[in-house]
């Protein structure tokens, strides 16, 4: 096997890139861009064709089809289904069953980790209201929403990366329903594993916490003390309690006084006996500072009632991947200033982060424990792109418009699939009758689109290109086909797919796709078969990553609610990998014959 010399330089380039993508320390859109300029420098990629990417069909498909997905749940058409189709008090098996099902169906035709966002608080909520552990049943809707992506074009971003390549490489894309046949049978004998034997193999969580779905104990985040008359706070001005906390590591987060919140930038307003503080602060340090300033504890059962009366939320919010504040502190993003919300309480893997949550910084899964105003909870689940638990304090959806918008994408998608209409021009019309319409405010059209996996797509398609122009595709596909030689050739397919998926369990499934279909079609054209099998295979393989919470967004953003360790995963996602490969295989040969 011998390389050119440009050949590895861009395969060199690809290493180190997959090996920073892997590392995870620097977020992927950073990786990627940061290499689409050194593969410029290089000589890699030409200077004139560097951001042809950005303007890619498949990159403006992902983006308009996050701004329908965001249309569709905002008209409320998702949330009537969900909770027509969702009885509390079923058994375990009978609920993953309706869920999975639900969360496979609309992942088909909206992005899948919308699709989990809007159904995971209700998930959550029928597990409180069970008195079970949501871990149950969370990973069960996040794998089964990865699969319904299999089924259509718009279902996931590997299909519609393959699509376009295929288009490409061949002259002509896969269709809207041509991954249907092969995507919908992997889904189906997916989801029928995972609600009858697959949530067994699920681990019980270890800490008690998850067990009762409860992530929080409020009374181990917030201590209420009373200010009594011969207290040294009775008299000063708030200002100055705030500055002496401070100095002992500790923070005042509100003043209640006759079950009113006193405003939090009135330092001068001086403190009276009877007031409430409202604390947050380590165990050790908390006693401490009520003996020296002889403060008396308020009983714990009034916590919930003076937050009630004094118009505060507590509000938990899970991190999704990409969000604003995702990789950054609570005191670096000023919340009590913008927002006027204080973090109480971090809790990560199930487990309470112990030291400074203010001071640590927040991770995708994590999830959030917030004190704000009521009146501001939606403004901050806007505008730092976190997703709420429970329902508490949010707008209420205009459900309307739920029929409105259901029709107006189904007619898109049908002139689409007939040919009438270019898919990237029917997903641009719905996008601005929603706009037009109000289903989607302007304000946050350009908020739903995920603008990191925009950059991630626009960076690596001239990369890949580049990959394949080079002839390294070439060489790697030789090497793979000398490794299987005397194998069938649908081994060969077999082995192709197994490497994808375990690609993919450690790697974003964008990246996974864009690096193994130029593959896939060189190992077909050493092989002298028809492609399409080959793409197909990548694009299955593509999105399934259930082995790992890094390798889908759907699989992070549970591991919070869920109360999972990194090595939870692979107990139900293995099986269901294998499950994948053994029914997607004679599939596809079925379908797509070589």
């Amino acid at each position: 096997m011998s390389f050119q010399p440009e050949q590895l330089t861009v395969l060199g380039l690809m290493v180190a890139l997959l090996a920073m993508l892997v590392w995870g320390r620097i977020r992927y859109d950073v990786v990627a861009f940061g290499a689409l300029v050194t593969a410029v420098i290089l000589g890699i990629v030409p200077g004139e064709k560097a951001f042809e990417g950005f303007g890619h069909p498949a990159t403006v498909i992902i983006a308009l089809v996050l701004v329908v997905s965001h249309g569709l749940a905002a008209s409320g058409a998702v949330d009537l289904i969900a909770r027509f189709i969702l009885r509390a008090g079923a058994s375990v098996s009978t609920h993953i069953a309706a869920v999975s099902s639900l969360g496979a169906v609309l992942s088909s035709f909206m992005n899948n980790v919308g699709a989990l966002a809007l159904l995971m608080p209700v998930d959550i909520e029928a597990a409180r209201k069970a008195k079970r552990s949501p871990g149950l049943t969370l990973m069960p809707l996040s794998f089964a929403t990865i699969l319904g992506g299999l089924v259509t074009l718009i279902g996931t971003p590997p299909n519609i990366i393959i699509s376009t390549f295929r288009e490409r490489s061949l002259g002509a894309p896969f269709q809207m329903f041509d991954f249907a046949p092969v995507g919908f049978v992997c889904a189906a004998v997916g989801v029928v594993f995972i609600a009858t034997i697959g949530w067994r193999l699920i681990p019980v969580p270890a800490n008690a916490a998850a067990r009762t779905g409860e992530p929080f104990k409020l009374d181990d985040y917030i201590a209420e003390l009373s200010v009594a008359e011969a207290s040294t706070f009775s008299g000063k001005p708030l200002a100055e309690i705030d500055q002496l906390a401070a100095e002992a590591e500790i923070t005042v987060l509100g003043v209640i006084r006759n079950h009113e919140r006193l405003p939090h930038a009135a330092g001068w307003i001086r403190a009276q006996a009877g007031d409430v503080l409202l604390i947050e602060a380590a165990a050790d340090k908390l006693d401490k500072f009520a003996s020296e300033h002889k403060l008396a504890y308020v009983d714990k059962e009034r916590h919930l009632v003076e937050i009630e009366e004094a118009d505060l939320e507590l509000v938990e919010v899970v991190v999704r991947p990409g969000a604003t504040i995702e990789g950054r502190t609570s005191a670096s993003l000023q919340l009590v200033d913008r927002f006027g919300v204080w973090l109480i309480g971090i809790s990560r893997q199930g487990r309470r982060v112990e030291n400074r949550v203010r001071r640590t910084p927040m991770r995708a899964g994590d999830v959030l424990l917030i004190l704000m105003p009521a009146s501001r909870v939606g403004l901050f689940v806007e505008s730092t792109g976190v997703l709420p638990l429970r329902e508490r304090g949010l707008e209420k959806q205009d459900r309307s418009r739920a029929l409105l918008a259901s029709g107006l994408f189904a007619g898109a998608i049908a002139l689409s699939s007939v040919g009438l209409l270019y898919l990237p021009v029917a997903l641009a019309l719905v996008a601005v009758l929603y706009v037009l319409i109000g289903i989607v405010p302007l304000r946050q059209l350009y908020e739903t689109i995920e603008w990191p996996v925009v950059v991630l797509i626009g960076s690596l398609i001239p990369i890949g290109a580049a990959l394949e122009t080079s002839g390294a595709t070439a060489i790697l596909a030789k090497g793979l086909v000398d490794i299987s030689t005397g194998l069938p050739n649908w081994a060969v397919l077999t082995i192709m797919m197994a490497l994808t998926m375990t690609l993919s369990d450690v790697l974003n499934n964008t990246a996974t796709a864009l690096v193994a279909a130029p593959i896939a079609v060189d190992v077909a054209s050493k092989l002298g078969v028809n492609p399409d099998p080959f793409l197909m295979a990548v694009a299955i393989a593509a999105s399934c990553a259930f082995l790992t919470p890094i390798g889908h967004k759907n699989n992070t953003l549970i591991m919070g609610p869920g109360g999972y360790g990194f090595g939870d995963y692979w107990r139900l996602g293995l099986p269901l990998e294998i499950i994948v490969v053994a029914v997607g295989v004679p599939m596809i040969l079925l379908v797509w014959p070589l």
